[in-house]
């Protein structure tokens, strides 16, 4: 017998019949049809309701998460007068150079520098972000920003 469309069947064995249970007590499965005793578990859709019930005052009693964490980095301050206390003059200023100075965290992954306090000396910034006021106290000291 050659395999053809009108041919084709499952192997031996491997469908089964769905046992339709609830069907009177001659079927073996009568009375309470496998659903154990009586009550709300007894019943459709019974079976979830008791586990959530002490999981609601959990719930309730947990305090709610207010505002929101922003994703944007914060950059750290750096003062003018830092860099003038802690560098040389022609120093060429970054965020290795701030961090090897600890003038800033080994962790922060940018810095701004502020316009607060005087300079005197020549720095070269580089890869900073600064106010409008230190760019121009930088450059009034003969500094370079790139």
């Amino acid at each position: 017998m050659t395999l053809a469309i009108h041919n084709l069947k499952p192997a031996r064995g491997s469908r089964h019949r769905v046992k339709r249970i609830g069907r009177g007590n001659a079927s073996g499965h009568g009375t309470s049809s496998t659903r154990g005793g009586k009550g709300q578990t007894a019943r459709s859709g019974g079976s979830r309701g008791l586990q959530m019930k002490g999981f609601k005052f959990l719930l309730q009693s947990t305090p709610k998460l207010r505002g929101f964490k922003s994703p944007r980095v914060k950059p750290s301050e750096v003062y003018l007068s830092d860099l003038e206390k802690h560098f040389e003059a022609g120093a060429t200023v970054d965020l290795a150079a701030l961090q090897g100075k600890q003038i800033i965290s080994k962790n922060a992954r940018t810095a701004k520098i502020v316009s607060t306090g005087d300079i005197t000396k020549k720095f070269t910034v580089t890869g900073l972000t600064f106010s409008k006021g230190a760019e121009t106290k930088i450059k009034a000291a003969g500094g370079e920003v790139k």
